[in-house]
């Protein structure tokens, strides 16, 4: 596969909104390019692929994968359910294809898949470079380093850090300095959110094209 993979620092952080917000800023880039949720939970309350389709106006998104009712931690709701999370089977099923992806994974990074699989080992086993979106605001660099260093300690290639929230030039300063990492933006609050103000801000994200090489 080519492509990237978002992340987050953990549930809530507007990975799904980032995910969107980078389809838009890539698409005229990035030729075929399509969105792909792997794994969801939760799915009868909020249904991510869906959301993201609406966002980009476009049917390039594959609705395929785990999905699964109850919004927990995938190991809990496969086990609920009576199913099991197969790292493998997941992963082949794009298929084979030319076409890069944004991949967005669900919650953080070390959350659980089964019995003995984190989120991190699908990452692995899709083998691309990972964005991180983090939080703005208080407590977001302690977040972030950690979530860095748990993706480099598996040799996973760091593209960078997308922030979300009201800008914060210290907390950015921070994240770039003590992670080596670049941050590729910062995505505002939208209200509202439509796939036109979505489209207006993600426009000025990666202005540096740090993200371009993922999608080559």
């Amino acid at each position: 596969m080519r492509g990237l993979f978002v992340t987050g620092t953990g549930t809530g952080v507007g990975k799904t909104v980032a995910a969107a917000a980078l389809f838009l800023r890539y698409r005229d880039r990035a030729p075929g390019l399509r969105y792909w949720k792997p794994i969801q939970t939760g799915i009868e309350q909020d249904d991510d692929t869906a959301t993201v389709a609406q966002l980009i106006g476009s049917d390039r998104v594959l609705d395929a994968g785990v999905r699964l009712p109850r919004p927990l931690s995938p190991h809990l709701a496969a086990r609920i359910a009576g199913r099991a999370i197969d790292i493998d089977a997941i992963a082949a099923v794009p298929g084979p294809g030319q076409a890069p992806w944004i991949v967005e994974g669900a919650g953080g990074v070390l959350v659980p898949l089964n019995e003995s699989a984190l989120m991190v080992d699908l990452m692995m086993r899709l083998d691309l470079p990972v964005l991180v979106v983090a939080a703005s605001g208080l407590g977001t660099i302690n977040h972030t380093l950690l979530t860095i260093e748990a993706l480099r300690a598996r040799r996973l290639a760091v593209a960078g850090v997308l922030m979300v929230g009201s800008p914060n030039d210290e907390n950015r300063a921070a994240i770039e300095a003590y992670g080596r990492v670049p941050v590729v933006g910062v995505l505002p609050p939208l209200d509202p959110l439509t796939p036109a103000t979505l489209a207006a801000a993600a426009s000025g994200l990666d202005p540096n094209g740090h993200l371009q090489a993922c999608f080559s």
